[in-house]
């Protein structure tokens, strides 16, 4: 094939362009104004320009058929529901206004019980949940039994269903009869939920002391700091940042089961609104204490993804954990 000596000087110019339009697309465009000059003089090139108008019209249509597309099914939901031949019956028994408006300020009074064991029991299991997870990381042949029995700890309570937790902890407590022990249903229940969720999270801390390195351990030990002092300044704070995201959904997992405590007789929430459908034989208030729950979930759920979100940025820029 014939070359002409025209040919490798133009492609020599277009490679230069293609690698200006790279600088230009990396650079910061805080400087720019809205006539497309920024404020140091530079002007935009037409390709950029174009690239740019593009990536708007796109970005446009994308929302525009996200847009339609959400409408569309939920209109399809809508008609399914609303045609169904029992939702005449179904919208009286779950969605009464006059039940719904019946209930809200009995759930709410109701909630605050679930707050303040979210709070209380939340703090109770990491706490506990860090001691457990320490226990079955300790090193040397003195340390075996309780390494077994924080293994045998996790073990069974993250077997164990949580309800039948409840109903052993909550009923099975006060039918012993001993002396000095509470048979106060929510402090049964709270301690219920600690037991099972510090199991849960002493996992998750301990796959967070594993996952640091080695050699931090050797570094601080050669500084002159004792095993204790390295796991508690070094290990520890690595591990617990590592592992914010699970814990964070653990908490709120602990949020929605708070409401189980209402098995033993403590009036949250739950026990509220299985009052008022007893008495009425309508359901409308387990939907309010759901969409209650819903509420309260929401905030925490996507404050979880922005942690989340953010330790990846921080990751895939080679920043600190």
């Amino acid at each position: 094939m014939t070359v002409t000596r025209g040919e490798p000087a133009r492609e020599g110019a277009d490679d230069k362009r293609d690698l200006a339009d790279a600088t230009e697309d990396g650079a910061s465009g805080d400087g720019a104004r809205g006539d497309g000059v920024s404020g140091d003089g530079y002007v935009p090139s037409e390709r950029r320009l174009a690239r740019e108008r593009y990536q708007r019209a796109r970005a446009r249509r994308a929302t525009a058929v996200a847009a339609l597309s959400t409408l569309v099914t939920a209109a399809v939901l809508y008609l399914v529901v609303v045609g169904a031949p029992g939702w005449p019956r179904t919208k009286e028994t779950f969605f009464s206004a006059h039940y719904a408006r019946e209930a809200f300020p009995k759930v709410l009074e109701g909630l605050w019980l679930n707050v303040r064991l979210l709070l209380v029991c939340g703090v109770a299991v990491l706490v506990l949940g860090m001691l457990i997870a320490v226990a079955r990381t300790l090193r040397g042949p003195v340390f075996f039994p309780l390494r077994v029995l924080a293994a045998a700890y996790t073990d069974f309570f993250r077997g164990l269903p949580l309800i039948i937790n409840l109903m052993i902890v909550v009923l099975g407590v006060p039918a012993l009869r001993l002396q000095g022990v509470t048979v106060d249903p929510v402090l049964l229940g709270g301690t219920a939920l600690t037991l099972t969720y510090s199991a849960y999270v002493a996992e998750v801390f301990r796959a967070g002391i594993e996952s640091v390195h080695p050699s931090q351990r050797a570094a601080a030990r050669s500084l002159g700091l004792t095993n204790r002092q390295a796991l508690r300044h070094v290990v520890l704070p690595q591990a617990v940042r590592r592992q914010v995201p699970p814990l964070l959904n653990d908490l709120v997992s602990l949020q929605k089961d708070t409401g189980l405590v209402s098995i033993g007789g403590a009036v949250d929430a739950v026990r509220a609104a299985d009052i008022i459908a007893g008495r009425s034989l309508n359901y409308t208030p387990y939907i309010v204490a759901g969409l209650v729950f819903v509420a309260l979930t929401i905030p925490m759920t996507r404050f979880t993804d922005w942690v989340t979100a953010r330790m990846d940025r921080q990751r895939a820029q080679g920043g600190s954990l």
